[in-house]
């Protein structure tokens, strides 16, 4: 059986909709992040760098990172492109989900992973919202006049839906978004995404 550990609310959502969305048997495994269980040595010893995801497979080894899972669970579950064409465009989009998308977010949340000077942190916080609202703005035209952020749905969809919850948790104006909005709620109509953001307590 999987086992999955993951935090209510953070990037790890995408993994823990695509297992719902496969419908097989799986531990999840919640980690209180806000009381900082990432930093105990028994997690540690999960993940070394104090982060979630971490997917367990049934022989005990573990996947870490967005980038490593979410094409794992996609090629198992079935929603991951077989085409070598589409699967560059997957690769591409979640190389920039993970590399620039994620870490604009993580300058306003994170704003200490970037500066000691506690003097900087308005600063780091306001680039980097002003970024990751930019990159929402790319993210909405890449999903106009698409069902989808590929061609048929795949773990790019409940990757891409974190980030549209991020921006709302940052009071950004994400109803201007009218195709990320519409694409939002397509997969509020899934009902393993349903499940998920209603058992994370996720805001949309």
């Amino acid at each position: 059986m999987l086992t999955l550990y993951y935090a209510p609310g953070a990037c790890s959502m995408a993994a823990h909709i695509t297992i719902e969305e496969s419908g097989e048997k799986y531990e999840p495994r919640p980690v209180d992040l806000a009381n900082g269980e990432q930093r105990g040595e028994a997690y540690r010893k999960i993940n070394p760098h104090g982060r979630v995801p971490v997917l367990r497979l049934e022989d005990g080894e573990t996947i870490r990172e967005n980038t490593a899972i979410l094409p794992y669970l996609g090629k198992r579950f079935g929603f991951w492109p077989s085409d070598a064409r589409a699967e560059t465009r997957a690769l591409s989009l979640i190389g920039f989900f993970a590399a620039s998308v994620h870490p604009a977010h993580a300058h306003v949340g994170r704003p200490e992973r970037y500066a000691s000077d506690p003097a900087a942190y308005p600063t780091i916080k306001d680039a980097g919202l002003k970024t990751f609202h930019g990159h929402l703005k790319e993210i909405d035209g890449l999903l106009a006049g698409r069902e989808w952020l590929l061609d048929q749905y795949s773990v790019l969809d409940p990757y891409a839906l974190v980030f549209y919850a991020w921006g709302v948790r940052r009071e950004l104006p994400m109803a201007e978004l009218r195709h990320y909005t519409a694409f939002k709620d397509r997969m509020l109509q899934r009902p393993a995404v349903k499940r998920t953001v209603e058992s994370e307590k996720v805001r949309l």
